[in-house]
């Protein structure tokens, strides 16, 4: 049986330690005492180094005590704002914070998970195949984490990332591609009140090219949104610069591109009826995930579900994680839901009954 009280012991010293993206230093350091403190190997990357944080990814490795194939299970260790000085209460089945700030089970929830499934597998003297333990950096904010990580330290082919809101039983199949986008805008300036005619409004530019963009909800695979709008300066003056930061996303390559296209083409459009100049650069995050039907690891998490009583199903999400980043890299990944509910606002929770279900789930993918 899962220990309830040791994993929400657990689970609570993470979430009260702050650790916002790029600043998760005090939680590596609190994992990597314990997981060392067991005799398994805890290395640090340089992750942190190339992103400007001021710790690594931790990859630690448990020594297989039966037969089977490698398995890596992964959460990340930062935590969206506001983060600091959490205070998580249990009311009920329910545990979340006081309510001004995050809980944190996005994704410490993960974490303690995985820890907890293998207390019980040791605990239980269930034998297990080589076990690897990725906790990651900044994935709030860029996934650059996953992005650095060296995988010469992660052998195992297979991962298992534990960072997704469904409930214990749900998995990721498919998550899509994102592009970053920019859209700078050039016009020219001149006095608004004696002779407007000789300048060039970016702004009327700008306004132009977003009235004739496709947004939102594109189709069921496909997003798009404009985040920031920044540009001008004062009212008598014609604004000759505006920029905008927008995203696109989509289950599928081509549609992705087809998207990223139409926008341009409306920018372009604008500049040929207003006049001015604009610039479109973007850069695409991170890869889509796509798991294969007949993958491995999708087969091994299905059946560990069946084995402890739950019904698994696969989705899709309009999210990204660090999964898609390191199917990206060539590993077998799938993402599970671990029941944490309203991530990313003050109202966010986690059942404990998701809290020990999940680690029950990881602890039977874990065995032989």
């Amino acid at each position: 049986m899962i220990n309830k009280e040791r994993i929400l012991n657990l689970f609570f010293e993470l979430v009260r330690i702050d650790s916002p993206s790029l600043q998760e230093k005090e939680v590596a350091v609190c994992l990597h005492k314990k997981m060392e403190e067991r005799g398994y190997t805890v290395t640090e990357d340089k992750a942190g180094e190339l992103s400007g944080g001021n710790t690594g990814n931790l990859i630690v490795h448990v020594p297989a005590t039966g037969e089977g194939t490698p398995i890596a299970f992964s959460a990340h260790m930062d935590c969206v704002h506001p983060c600091h000085g959490v205070e998580p209460i249990v009311e009920g089945d329910l545990v979340r914070s006081k309510g001004d700030t995050v809980l944190g089970g996005d994704d410490k929830a993960g974490i303690a998970m995985a820890i907890e499934a293998l207390n019980h597998l040791e605990d239980e003297s269930i034998p297990h195949p080589d076990v690897y333990f990725v906790f990651s950096i900044c994935e709030e904010s860029g996934m650059h984490g996953a992005k650095n990580i060296d995988t010469s330290l992660l052998p195992a082919k297979d991962i298992i990332i534990l960072d997704s809101g469904g409930k214990v039983g749900s998995i990721v199949v498919a998550a899509p591609a994102k592009a970053g986008i920019m859209m700078n805008f050039i016009g020219k300036s001149a006095h608004a009140g004696i002779a407007p005619e000789e300048g060039v409004s970016a702004i009327q530019i700008a306004a132009e090219a977003v009235s004739k963009m496709n947004l939102l909800r594109i189709d069921e695979s496909t997003t798009a949104n404009l985040g920031h709008i920044e540009g001008g300066s004062v009212t008598n003056i014609v604004a000759d610069s505006v920029s905008l930061t927008a995203e696109a996303r989509s289950l599928h390559d081509e549609v992705l591109n087809k998207q990223l296209e139409h926008m341009e083409s409306c920018c372009a459009d604008a500049v040929k009826k207003i006049g001015g100049s604009y610039k479109f650069e973007y850069e695409i995050s991170y890869p889509a995930l796509h798991v294969p039907e007949d993958s491995t690891v999708l087969a091994k998490v299905e059946q560990a579900c069946i084995n402890i009583g739950l019904d698994p199903e696969r989705g899709p999400t309009g999210g990204g994680s660090d999964a898609n980043v390191l199917y990206g890299k060539g590993y077998n990944a799938v993402t599970l839901g671990i029941g944490m509910s309203k991530v990313h606002t003050t109202d966010e929770f986690i059942k404990m009954e998701s809290l020990t279900r999940g680690a029950e789930l990881v602890a039977e993918i874990m065995k032989s």
